[in-house]
């Protein structure tokens, strides 16, 4: 078989992810409702209210730290000026420090990611984790999840994962489209910038999914791709789209 160059995403395609911000959010809604009490604020309401301004902050300033506990701060100051309920610092520093709870969770990782990983390293593959977020706190889950082993030093973490990005690490390093696939949960950051850069792609919808990662696809597929609902599938698939060219060749 080809040797593959083949990018993983993490959050929510090897680990879980987006339960924990769920979580944290029905909290934070919970105390919403607590404060706000008198003034017959629905949970729904406020984690509505939350989730829209969670995603026009990350639209603009990318996957920054403070991205998650800043809209809680700003849903609760959105609705102190709705209702005109006196601001108490003391609650907002209380909101900040839930909000980044967040990157505190430990460490899940999805059904079948080590044999998955493990099946196509020694397939002989070239294996890169391509993932969005703050260094120092992707690289946590990183160590705590083991992925050295499989990744080493071919980790590239960016605040702003699109196809700009993803075309630069392409050039950079010199890889061949036709045999590099990106495989990943988000539609907006794995699957669309892959597909316009031209490589191969395996869309792995996440159980949980964020509003963010929820648009079409936008490019014709120029080489494979795929949709798979377990890591498990992904050596299959990618051997039944090389092998047959491999056969033909020889």
């Amino acid at each position: 078989m080809t040797k593959q160059t083949i990018l993983f995403d993490m959050d929510d395609t090897l680990i879980h992810c987006n339960k924990y911000f769920d979580l944290v959010a029905e909290q934070f809604a919970d105390q919403m409702e607590t404060w706000f009490h008198g003034y017959h604020l629905s949970i729904d309401e406020v984690k509505k209210k939350q989730s829209e301004i969670d995603l026009e902050r990350v639209l603009v300033s990318g996957f920054a730290p403070d991205h998650f506990p800043q809209s809680f701060v700003d849903t609760y100051e959105y609705y102190l000026n709705l209702t005109g309920r006196p601001r108490s610092e003391q609650e907002i520093e209380r909101l900040r420090e839930l909000g980044a709870s967040v990157y505190g969770h430990g460490i899940e990782p999805y059904p079948h990611m080590e044999e998955t990983l493990r099946t196509l390293q020694a397939e002989g593959h070239e294996l890169h984790l391509y993932t969005g977020g703050e260094p120092t706190i992707q690289m946590r889950k990183v160590t705590e999840a083991g992925l050295q082993r499989f990744f080493a030093t071919r980790i590239h973490i960016t605040r702003h994962k699109n196809a700009e990005f993803l075309e630069s690490l392409i050039r950079t390093n010199g890889w061949d489209r036709k045999v590099t696939w990106m495989i990943g949960n988000s539609m907006r950051t794995d699957i669309n910038p892959a597909l316009k850069c031209g490589i191969n792609a395996i869309f792995m919808p996440a159980e949980q999914e964020w509003a963010y990662n929820q648009v079409e696809l936008e490019t014709e597929p120029a080489g494979a791709y795929f949709t798979l609902p377990s890591l498990n599938a992904i050596p299959d698939a990618i051997r039944s789209y090389t092998e047959p060219k491999a056969a033909a060749s020889g």
